[in-house]
């Protein structure tokens, strides 16, 4: 008779860490807080309070009495924590996931609910053209890099596809990944973006997020190197949807990817993803109002690549734009005109770190956020000439735009009318607003929904009288509200 032999005490406090981890979510999210929010009250980074949530690293005592009065927890996770350290000095790991991370595929940290399935094929768009080769539209090859590599057939792809999601959570078989595998799955996700980019085409995110979720199982299997082998991808995949989702207005699941995106790159030491996700959270925060934590994320890719005069200047525009939105002129200004000065040593060398710059140049990203904060700083500060310099931005980054890019090409025209209302110019703002209401897919929600209700405010106070602009105003309110 084997007799039975309970927990090690190493199993015993990592269950009781993930148990506080649990509890410091839940708690979290009933007071309606970011981890980027709680991380700057209580004096700690977004990704340290990850951590904590997680169960993967310990909590001192201190720091959960004042989580624990921050969320008003009533005292449960001062004991959650307590508890933990009576189990006594069990190791939990610093690697990002938990000593007692399952075989099962389990997930770690607060990710959404996997799509439901079906056959890839009638998820793409109908006249899909997969790219012949790698690097294609600011993706390369994980095993190839630069140097190029063929891309598998459509049917092909589509078979190796459904191989790779049809990986069960209860596996623990390791099966091979082959490199016509990640070159498919390469290619689709090139596909994705470009399809939403050009078309906003609304199936992006259902595949990008199918094939996540099993990238998360084939990461999760025992002791198998997919963890190295396809975090390079995982986490470009991981901030696609955190964009996307970000761009169709829901936050709280874009944080989600994007948190996850941050630990797939650093696993990968691919700082590119990594200057990417955090930009997109510095997006993400100011869209919520919240420049505190806007401005830490855009001082965290400076960071996250030091030395890279691409990454500062992405820093500087970022940081321009959360002193923009509290209205702190002379800070904004000086982050753009830092950000400007960076450009002259940006080279082709960069698009090695971030292959994603062949797409929109920093130049671009750096002219367009120059807009924006310029705009922003005119709202509140209501002077017309830093809403002129914005209208000059604008007209920058339109010309840096490449052909192609409609959704971006509708948010630069947006902001550029609502930098005309706001240098008190109606007449100039509505002819460069109506194409766009005419031929663009809006939606309140997304990151041009945004915009747009901007703009409505502005033209609203504007009260041009004419009928003809009244008609205008009324079509766009009803667009966007």
């Amino acid at each position: 008779m084997t007799e039975y032999v309970g927990p090690s005490p190493d199993a015993r406090t990592a269950e009781a860490w993930l148990v506080f981890g649990t509890r410091l979510r839940q708690w979290r999210r009933r007071a309606g807080l970011t981890q980027a929010q709680v991380g700057a009250r209580v004096g700690y980074d977004h990704t340290a309070i990850s951590k904590l949530e997680h169960g993967t690293r310990k909590t001192p005592l201190p720091l959960a009495r004042r989580l624990d009065d921050l969320l008003t927890a009533g005292g449960d996770l001062l004991g959650a924590c307590e508890a933990a350290e009576a189990e006594g000095p069990g190791s939990v790991p610093e690697d990002g996931h938990s000593a007692r991370r399952p075989t099962t595929g389990a997930r770690t940290g607060p990710l959404p609910g996997e799509p439901a399935g079906g056959d890839l094929l009638s998820m793409l768009p109908p006249d899909v053209v997969l790219p012949a080769r790698l690097p294609t539209y600011g993706l390369v090859c994980p095993l190839h890099g630069r140097d190029g590599c063929a891309v598998p057939a459509l049917a092909d792809t589509v078979a190796l596809h459904s191989a790779f999601c049809e990986l069960g959570p209860a596996a623990v078989a390791r099966p091979p990944l082959d490199a016509d595998t990640v070159h498919a799955l390469t290619a689709l996700l090139a596909v994705c973006l470009r399809a939403d980019e050009e078309r906003a085409w609304p199936g992006a995110t259902a595949v990008v997020e199918r094939t996540l979720h099993a990238m998360l199982r084939w990461m999760a299997l025992p002791a198998a190197p997919y963890q190295r082998q396809l975090a390079p991808l995982a986490a470009e995949y991981a901030q696609s949807a955190g964009c996307l989702r970000l761009l169709r207005g829901r936050s709280a699941t874009a944080m989600a990817w994007l948190d996850r995106s941050l630990v797939w790159a650093d696993l990968a030491g691919h700082v590119g993803t990594e200057v990417a996700a955090l930009s997109d959270m510095s997006t993400l925060a100011r869209l919520e109002g919240d420049a505190p934590s806007a401005l830490s994320y855009g001082g965290a890719v400076r960071q996250a690549a030091v030395g890279r005069d691409w990454a500062a200047a992405m820093s500087d525009v970022y940081l321009a734009r959360g002193h923009a939105v509290r209205g702190d002129v002379r800070q904004a200004l000086g982050h753009i005109d830092r950000s400007r000065a960076q450009l002259d040593r940006v080279g082709e060398r960069d698009e090695g770190e971030a292959p994603w710059l062949s797409v929109a140049s920093v130049r671009l990203r750096v002219e367009s956020g120059a807009a924006g904060a310029l705009r922003d700083l005119a709202v509140t500060t209501g002077e017309r000439r830093l809403a002129l310099r914005a209208v000059e931005a604008s007209r920058a980054a339109l010309e840096l735009l490449p052909p192609g890019m409609r959704s971006a090409r509708a948010l630069l025209l947006v902001r550029m009318a609502d930098a005309h209302a706001c240098a008190h110019d109606p007449q100039a703002a509505i002819a460069i607003a109506r194409p766009v209401l005419d031929t663009a897919e809006v939606t309140a929600s997304a990151l041009l929904g945004h915009e747009l209700r901007g703009l409505l405010g502005r033209l609203a106070v504007a009260r041009a009288g004419r009928a003809e602009n009244d008609d205008f105003t009324r079509r766009l309110a009803a667009v966007v509200r």
